[in-house]
């Protein structure tokens, strides 16, 4: 049952979910609901990505609400819990690096990124988004599930789209290109 419901790929497991899922953001339905889930965690954070984050700060900031700014002049950016840190919310829901446009969310850093005033688009576990990285004595790779994503699930079906086609830069960004070929290569044993 294991080895049916997962791919290995270097010592990566995947989900195969990942692989057979049809998904594709929906922005203008779920208007950026992934970065303002209500919740008491944020979105996972590296300790590598703190220093990115800082460097990329003084560009990011030029476009947050002056309630995001105070919480992150008060509390920081980010914060650890149970051992594991992550990127702090306003109020508990939306991301403190969320600004809105057109009433749809979006990520503050990557912007700046995308303007190429800075050289990190945002945390890798935004950028991987459906997918989520798991750690049982190496990396677990797999589809967290949102009703809030239902409009994805139906506009991937339309485009005939995968999670793995649609985050293709960000698991090339996370393991290259090789293990993305090899990913690919083998989705559909």
């Amino acid at each position: 049952m294991f080895s049916k419901n997962f791919i290995k790929i270097e010592d990566v497991l995947v989900n195969r979910e990942i692989v057979g899922t049809k998904f594709a953001c929906d922005l203008e339905k779920c208007k950026g609901a992934c970065c303002t889930i209500e919740s008491d965690y944020g979105a996972p954070l590296l300790s590598e990505e703190i220093q990115l984050i800082e460097e990329s700060f003084d560009e990011a900031k030029k476009y947050l609400s002056a309630e995001h700014l105070e919480v992150i002049d008060e509390d920081g950016f980010y914060e650890t819990r149970d051992g594991e840190i992550m990127i702090r919310s306003f109020n508990n829901r939306a991301c403190v690096f969320v600004y809105f446009k057109n009433e749809i969310a979006k990520c503050s850093l990557e912007r700046v990124y995308l303007e190429g005033k800075t050289k990190f688009r945002k945390p890798i576990s935004c950028h991987l988004f459906p997918i989520r990285i798991s750690n049982f004595g190496g990396e677990v790779l797999r589809y967290e599930k949102f009703s809030e994503c239902g409009s994805a699930l139906e506009k991937g079906q339309e485009l005939d789209i995968t999670i793995a086609e649609i985050c293709k830069d960000s698991l090339i960004r996370k393991y290259g290109e090789n293990w993305y070929k090899s990913l690919i290569d083998n989705s559909g044993n």
